[in-house]
């Protein structure tokens, strides 16, 4: 046991370089897990955005698994790729080319295209010419993958009725990785437990003095380290948790009726104005009453996705008989639930931002022409709207509410200033918002 004990302590084979080697694998694996959680949580950022994509362009007509108005789309990609190339092009490229505008697939004679049409008697697919490859790419992902679920579950789409779905988030458990990371400290601790076991043997059958053993949980050094990495975790959490109160990006609660932005703003173009006709003249954009809802339902009295169904809600609020065309004597307000909301502490006009500005709706609430349910969009947090601050230009050329800067005006004429931001005019000032 003894020559064993020395052998070990040899310079070939020492304890303390075993443990050096063992501890640089535990943290190289460390780093593997960290890379391939990283990984799996970039898939999942493609695949909600591929959702959100989905539930805004194509859940109109398409189910990922069920035949609708138009086919089902999950393993789209393979059957577009197994018909081989088509003048020199492969099926990938001609299958986004497709949802682009299936109307130069089928100009070019590409036989796939052709045989889609014909099997949904010659009824032409909407254009997204607005969709970008990426965009293509999150949403075959999302119909590849339709089964997975972060938040709650798949909604039925047109074509599908009563379809639902359970979906499992495929992203690398945290828990499994933090008792992953558990296992390995606990090892480095065993291992080096060990080590110092093997070197008081050792020293111990060599006649020479060792000190006492004293466990790594009374060790000040390790105990002051500790302390100071909870002390670090704890305030980052604070932080983290304290600049994310409030903030509810992405929030995208059901409404009463649903409403599509892509139908009214998107598709038959209506300015957000029509509805929300407060926004260029008020602190607040209002919501729009039953009355501007049955401006045009009176006339249009079914949908393209949902039939009479959500309109009959319609008139359910208005209290509107659609068979004597008369109204009663009970009408009610929709009951909308509000999305946007800032903190009461937070000053925002509309009307300066619409009219004197001049900033499109969609510079904040994002593309809602192409939201199927609207959500929200950005952050709205106090960084995010100075940075836009810093950044955006305003039109002094055209806007006479700009007129009474005199000083930037003949800054720019002498070629001193190539534009001026909002900050410039006080647009980061404290009392600008908070007043």
């Amino acid at each position: 046991m003894t020559n064993f004990l020395r052998s070990i302590t040899k310079p070939t084979f020492h304890v303390n370089r075993l443990l050096s080697l063992v501890s640089i694998t535990i943290l190289l694996n460390l780093f593997a897990f960290s890379a391939y959680s990283q990984a799996a949580n970039v898939d999942m950022v493609k695949w909600k955005a591929g959702k959100a994509a989905f539930k805004n362009n194509c859940a109109s007509c398409h189910n990922p698994l069920v035949k609708g108005t138009g086919p089902a789309l999950a393993g789209a990609l393979d059957r577009w790729t197994a018909e081989g190339k088509h003048q020199g092009i492969d099926g990938k490229t001609w299958l986004y080319r497709w949802i682009k505008n299936n109307n130069e697939v089928r100009a070019a004679g590409n036989p796939r295209g052709l045989k889609i049409f014909g099997e949904y008697a010659g009824v032409a697919m909407n254009v997204f010419p607005a969709l970008t490859d990426a965009d293509i790419d999150g949403i075959l992902l999302y119909v590849d993958n339709s089964a997975m679920n972060t938040e709650a579950k798949v909604e039925p789409t047109a074509g599908a009725p009563g379809t639902t779905g359970t979906e499992t988030d495929t992203t690398f458990p945290t828990w499994i990785l933090v008792v992953i990371i558990a296992l390995l400290i606990c090892m480095v601790f065993t291992l080096n437990r060990l080590s110092g076991s093997l070197y008081r043997l050792t020293k111990e059958s060599q006649g020479e003095s060792v000190h006492a053993f004293v466990p790594f949980y009374k060790n000040k050094r390790i105990i002051i380290l500790f302390g100071i990495l909870v002390t670090v975790f704890f305030f980052y959490l604070l932080i983290q948790n304290a600049t994310a109160l409030g903030r509810q990006q992405g929030y995208q609660p059901e409404q009463p009726i649903k409403f599509s932005h892509a139908l009214h703003a998107g598709k038959h173009q209506m300015d957000c104005q029509y509805c929300h006709s407060s926004a260029s003249k008020s602190k607040h954009a209002n919501i729009p009453s039953v009355s501007t809802c049955m401006n045009c339902h009176k006339v249009v009295q079914k949908g393209p996705v949902y039939g009479t169904e959500e309109i009959a809600k319609i008139y359910k609020y208005a209290d509107y008989n659609i068979d004597t065309k008369t109204y009663g004597s009970n009408p009610k307000a929709i009951e909308w639930t509000r999305i946007h909301n800032l903190p009461d502490h937070v000053f925002f006009s509309h009307a300066q931002h619409v009219k004197a500005g001049g900033v499109k709706c969609q510079t904040c609430h994002g593309p809602v022409q192409e939201m199927e349910e609207v959500y929200q969009y950005a952050p709205l947090s106090m960084g995010w709207c100075i940075n836009c601050h810093r950044q955006t230009e305003v039109n002094f050329d055209s806007n006479k509410y700009y007129s009474i800067y005199e000083k930037y005006h003949k800054a720019k004429a002498e070629g001193k200033m190539k534009g001026v931001t909002v900050e410039d005019i006080g647009g980061t000032e404290c009392q600008k918002c908070h007043y």
